[in-house]
């Protein structure tokens, strides 16, 4: 029997093509490196305003991650339980939104 991988504080969880899956993974593992990256320049005392420009980086790649896997939510799992009638996603879309913006 094949089991799914879920997160263990999640209920729910998303299927998403393989496509899509790679192109999230490779985004993160880009970011995974960005983030090495500014350790390994911390640990050589690099200049402070040069750490700081790859931290802003890195932090608009993580955005630009945040937007993809949002839209993909918008477009698959809120959109496919509005038209089933279910407004639990879009509440909770709502939420979601409103952490991101803190």
């Amino acid at each position: 029997m094949e089991s799914k991988k879920t997160c263990k504080n999640c209920e729910k969880t998303t299927e998403r093509s393989v496509a899509e899956r790679r192109r999230l993974i490779n985004r993160l593992s880009r970011i995974e490196g960005q983030i090495r990256g500014i350790k390994g320049m911390v640990e050589r005392n690099a200049y402070c305003p040069d750490i700081l420009v790859q931290c802003a980086a890195a932090t608009a790649a993580l955005n630009a991650f945040n937007r993809d896997l949002l839209g993909n939510h918008i477009r698959g799992c809120v959109v496919r339980d509005l038209e089933n009638g279910d407004e639990t996603s879009a509440d909770e879309l709502v939420e979601t939104v409103q952490k991101l913006m803190k």
